[in-house]
C-alpha cells in the first residue's frame, strides 16, 4: 500500500533532548508499520555534514554572522532535494532533528538577522516544503545548558553551546513565538521527567495523525 509521506521536525535549546524524542517519534511510526527515515540539521547528506562540521567546529577564522546563515541555508538545500523529497516521494516518514525554524531562532532571533533575508533563503531552499508537525521541546535555558555541559564536557562545547545564555534566551523566545503563531508546532515540556515526555509526545502523535493505526501484534505506546 502506497502512503503519502510525512515530515515531521523537533526543534528546541542545547540540552533539551531532542536526539532521545526523535527516536520515541521513529519507533511510534514503525510499531504502526510505517518506512521511518531519521535525519539532522545541518547535515544529512555527505555534502550537508561537509558544512556542518565547518558551522560547529570552533576554529581559529572566526565565521562572519552571514556566512554562518548562508551555510545553514546551502546544507538545507541539499538536505531537501538529497533526501528529504526523495523520502517523501517514497511514502516515508522523515523525522528531522532541526530544520528552518531553528535558522529562524538562532540566526534571526540569537545572531539578530534580518528575518526578511531568512524567509527568502528558506523559499530558495525549501521550494515550499513545510513539515506537517514541529515538536518543539521547550525547557528554561539554564536547565539545557546544564545538560549540554554535562554530555559533552565543559571543554567539548561546539561553537553553538559556547553562546552566552542571553543568546539562548533570545533563541528559546523566538521558539516560543514562532509556536504561538503556527498551529503545525506542538510544545512539550521538556524539563518533566522523560516518561512524562515521552508520553506527552506520544499523545501529541495519535492526535495529529488518528488515521495511522497500529499493526495488529505489535506492541505499541
Amino acid at each position: 500500500m502506497n502512503h503519502p509521506g510525512i515530515f515531521i521536525t523537533l526543534e528546541g535549546v542545547e540540552g533539551a533532548g531532542k536526539s532521545t524524542a526523535v527516536t520515541g517519534v521513529a519507533d511510534w511510526f514503525s510499531q504502526r508499520g510505517r518506512v521511518v527515515d531519521c535525519s539532522r540539521e545541518p547535515g544529512g547528506t555527505p555534502v550537508a555534514e561537509s558544512i556542518r562540521h565547518i558551522l560547529l567546529t570552533p576554529a581559529t577564522e572566526e565565521l562572519a554572522e552571514s556566512t554562518e546563515l548562508m551555510l545553514m541555508f546551502a546544507a538545507r538545500a541539499q538536505h531537501v532535494a538529497s533526501r528529504i523529497k526523495p523520502a517523501l516521494a517514497a511514502g516515508k516518514v522523515l523525522i528531522c532533528d532541526r530544520f528552518t525554524d531553528s535558522s529562524r531562532a538562532y540566526q534571526g532571533a540569537g545572531r539578530g538577522m534580518d528575518r526578511g533575508l531568512i524567509e527568502t533563503l528558506a523559499q530558495a531552499a525549501q521550494h515550499g516544503l513545510e513539515p506537517q508537525l514541529t515538536v518543539l521541546l521547550d525547557l528554561p535555558v539554564e536547565i539545557g545548558l546544564a545538560r549540554a555541559a554535562a554530555r559533552r564536557g565543559i571543554d567539548n562545547h561546539d561553537r553553538f553551546e559556547r553562546e552566552q545564555r542571553d543568546f539562548f534566551e533570545r533563541v528559546r523566545a523566538e521558539f516560543l513565538r514562532l509556536a504561538a503563531l503556527n498551529s503545525r508546532f506542538a510544545v512539550i515540556d521538556a524539563a518533566a521527567p522523560l516518561a512524562e515526555v515521552q508520553a506527552h509526545i506520544q499523545a501529541v502523535l495519535h492526535a495529529r495523525f488518528p488515521f495511522i493505526a497500529p499493526q495488529v501484534g505489535v506492541a505499541h505506546g
